[in-house]
């Protein structure tokens, strides 16, 4: 599904009274909701998305990949419970690079300051580069490059210093 389609999409559907939508187009399925919160007196829009591609015919499925073992997951879930998660201030495109050649901004370990530019969401061909709010170290990066991002979403999580 082409990605300005869907920003047009869900712009119309945004700007509708309309609080779900599915539609399902070249064998994918597109369900959005929209549920409306009600924060210190102001009403505010938000969004859940579910594209799931719908198979075109029987196929055997794959072998499953057997699962990561994770090291002291007790250990990463507390860390993760006191550490800041720094959110998307618009829906887009996530980039970890300036360009597909460039290293990438931040990664995992590195310590960053406020202000420090972490990424870019590209919105409507505009390319945002979103800046560190916290002061501290990279403990995880929760979003691929080059995949979506929500409003709100937790895009980093950095552990203070």
């Amino acid at each position: 599904m082409d990605l300005n389609y869907l920003r047009r999409l869900l712009k119309i559907f945004d700007e509708s009274t309309a609080t779900e939508l599915s539609i399902e187009e070249e064998g994918v399925s597109l369900q959005m909701s929209k549920a409306v919160h009600q924060p210190e007196g102001m009403m505010a829009p938000t969004y859940y998305m579910n594209a799931q591609p719908q198979p075109q015919m029987a196929a055997p499925a794959p072998a499953a990949a057997p699962a990561p073992v994770a090291a002291a997951p007790a250990a990463t879930a507390v860390v993760e419970e006191t550490a800041h998660k720094l959110l998307s201030p618009i829906v887009g495109t996530f980039y970890r690079a300036p360009s597909p050649d460039a290293d990438a901004f931040v990664q995992v370990g590195q310590r960053v300051s406020v202000g420090d530019t972490l990424c870019i969401v590209e919105a409507m061909k505009l390319m945002n580069e979103i800046e560190s709010d916290f002061t501290g170290t990279i403990v995880k990066i929760l979003v691929e490059n080059g995949q979506p991002v929500e409003y709100n979403q937790p895009m980093f999580i950095i552990k203070p210093d």
